[in-house]
């Protein structure tokens, strides 16, 4: 995810160029300037200006795992940007994605986000799931061994209520199943959360620590980074 970009002027005027009705609400693919955003339910949720955050998101989690050519779930396909960084890394073995908006999922195969993301989705080892990632994890399924998650703007600052529960101990123990012995779990956060490094720790996990990337305004996106023992 994304903190809403500071515009100036007529000129960031967006144009919406899609607009669907899904089981999740509203969502929104617009064009403002050279770069394209994605509104959910009326939240901004991400756009393409700045890839940075998403990317170190799978590269700290990647830098963690000594496996040969390990295994990562992306949670989110968003723009792209998590995804085509994977996949441009010759590293990674099986590289899946869970989007659970079938919009998302269109803008990438048929539509402009297809710039982004065209060469990762070409590439044989990347599988895209159409589901809710929060009842991939609870469910049964491959162990993976990093999942790399960005569905919202944070475990403090959820987009949809049903992902609430990804973050608390249920979340994290149906995360913690679905990693390999030494495995590595990764989350985007749009602020640090001391609560969130906490609940990591008695969920059972080991190596916490929070790595920052300064915005030009406010506080640091963050990636939350945590091993399985």
């Amino acid at each position: 995810m994304n903190r809403p970009p500071v515009r100036d002027g007529a000129a960031s005027a967006p144009v919406t160029l899609d607009r669907r009705d899904g089981p999740h609400g509203e969502v929104v693919l617009r064009r403002r300037g050279e770069h394209l955003e994605i509104i959910a339910n009326g939240c901004f949720l991400m756009d393409t200006a700045d890839g940075r955050s998403e990317r170190l998101l799978v590269q700290a989690a990647l830098d963690l795992l000594a496996a040969p050519r390990p295994s990562v779930l992306i949670g989110g396909l968003g723009v792209g940007f998590s995804l085509a960084y994977a996949a441009a890394e010759p590293r990674w073995g099986a590289i899946a994605v869970a989007e659970r908006e079938e919009a998302v999922i269109d803008w990438h195969r048929t539509g402009p986000l297809g710039a982004i993301s065209a060469g990762a989705l070409a590439d044989p080892r990347v599988t895209v799931l159409h589901t809710d990632l929060v009842a991939h994890l609870a469910g049964p399924g491959p162990a993976y061994d990093a999942l790399c998650l960005d569905i919202d703007n944070g475990p403090d600052w959820t987009v949809d209520e049903a992902n609430d529960g990804l973050y608390g101990p249920a979340g994290l123990a149906a995360a913690r199943r679905r990693l390999n012995s030494g495995g590595v779990l990764a989350v985007w956060s749009a602020k640090p959360s001391a609560a969130f490094e906490q609940a990591l720790r008695e969920a059972g996990f080991e190596d916490v620590h929070t790595l920052e990337i300064a915005v030009a305004r406010g506080v640091p996106d963050v990636v939350h980074l945590a091993r399985r023992a």
